[in-house]
């Protein structure tokens, strides 16, 4: 039984258990406590085996990838060739999702009385995001934070939203161990190899648990959450799976049959592992040891393409977090009665594509970044916490479009650039 298979079996049974538990024991201190103790503590096993090597991981497949294509032009020209698509993909993806707001309008759908209970429920936590979210950085700060002062910090802050200061670091590494001579540069770009190999084989152990700890994960989202949530948000939550869904049968369709080799149902079976760890872990930065085995093994991605690519684009191509973003302001618009004008949307669309490629590759990394749109347009901040409830749901569902994303400009890059194999 192959580890996908496996990892399905995994998701369906912690679903089905999950229910019943609520349907029998909702309520009884001795589902908290299996609930707090055991579920929660396998779930975060696999996590945490998985986070714990994000950071030697990125940096060592940025330096190698760099290395590897060994001409600082061709560098540029494949970051640019991922920035175009980045760009277009994203701006498809919001467009798709803020179109379904508009056709359904699923904010006019909630009551009053539920909404109200809703913000009642989650008064604190979105107090604490809305706390983050005001504590952001000026535009100018968050551009000098892209260059570290510390990379040694930066390694540290990594998963607390200082990835791409560390992507940075790594990327001068890369560039300069390609300029100097060769053997000065051998030693350290050994290290990289063998900090890349030690990485994968620590996943490697994490994937042995995966199917375990995808059945506690979502065990604990049913009975935190159950089917009452989602009945009272079900016109929100469709139209963010539909735009989701949309965006990755339809539209990475078309462009693989446009741009690539791959016929889209090859490619979706070939990346299933990867898409089945991203729905699970809800992190695009926990599935990119996985992403990364999926491109060269199972596609034919050359290392060095897949490995600037793909550790780019967990951070910074995330058309899935683009559309939730872009959905949930309209959609709060519409539940608190604020009419927003056609140049406001625009400004969502605009912000949601920005805050795709800001987000944070951690579970909840986006939500932070929706005050800030909303603040924008003057809807209430506060409505954020209308949403808290399901967003784990819509986290992981909205992470394996991001992974598939980044997989499918993978696949086009090494398309455009003739390497594919």
């Amino acid at each position: 039984m192959t580890l996908p298979i496996r990892i399905v079996i995994g998701m369906l049974t912690g679903t089905a258990t999950g229910f019943a538990a609520r349907l029998f024991f909702a309520g009884s201190p001795g589902l908290a406590w299996f609930n707090d103790n055991i579920a929660y503590f396998l779930g975060q096993l696999f996590l945490r085996l998985i986070f714990m090597v994000v950071v030697p991981l990125v940096a060592s497949s940025l330096v190698l990838g760099v290395v590897e294509l060994g001409d600082v032009r061709k560098l540029g020209r494949i970051g640019m060739r991922s920035l175009l698509w980045t760009g277009l993909l994203s701006a498809i993806s919001v467009g798709i999702g803020i179109g379904l707001v508009e056709l359904v309008r699923p904010g006019e759908m909630v009551k009053a009385e539920v909404r109200d209970e809703l913000r009642a429920k989650m008064i604190p936590d979105s107090k604490k995001v809305i706390e983050n979210a005001l504590g952001a950085r000026r535009p100018v700060d968050a551009v000098l934070g892209l260059i570290p002062k510390n990379p040694l910090q930066a390694a540290v802050n990594a998963l607390e939203g200082e990835t791409l200061a560390l992507m940075v670091f790594s990327l001068l590494v890369g560039i300069a161990l390609t300029l100097v001579d060769p053997e000065k540069a051998r030693p350290i770009t050994e290290l990289a190899e063998g900090v890349l190999a030690v990485s994968m084989k620590i996943i490697d152990f994490a994937m042995s648990l995966a199917p375990v700890a995808v059945a506690a994960l979502l065990f604990s989202l049913v009975v935190r959450t159950g089917a009452e949530l989602l009945a009272s948000l079900a016109g929100y939550v469709a139209v963010v799976v539909l735009g989701l869904a949309l965006q990755l049968f339809v539209v990475y369709s078309i462009v693989l049959t446009w741009r690539s080799r791959w016929r889209p149902a090859v490619f979706f079976r070939q990346t299933r592992e990867a898409l089945l760890t991203a729905f699970s872990t809800a992190s695009s930065s926990a599935t990119l040891p996985t992403t990364l085995r999926v491109s060269e093994e199972n596609l034919g991605i050359p290392r060095q393409i897949g490995s600037f690519v793909l550790t780019v684009g967990a951070m910074a191509n995330q058309n899935g977090t683009a559309l939730f973003e872009g959905v949930t302001v309209l959609f709060l618009a519409q539940l608190f009665g604020v009419e927003l004008t056609f140049g406001q949307q625009l400004a969502v669309v605009f912000m949601s594509i920005l805050a795709g490629v800001g987000t944070a590759g951690v579970p909840g990394g986006s939500i932070p970044l929706i005050v800030i749109v909303l603040q924008t347009v003057g809807v209430p901040a506060e409505g954020i916490g209308t949403i808290l409830g399901v967003d784990r749901l819509l986290d992981m569902c909205r992470t394996t479009l991001n992974v598939a994303g980044d997989l499918v400009i993978a696949a086009l890059v090494a398309s455009d650039e003739g390497e594919a194999s």
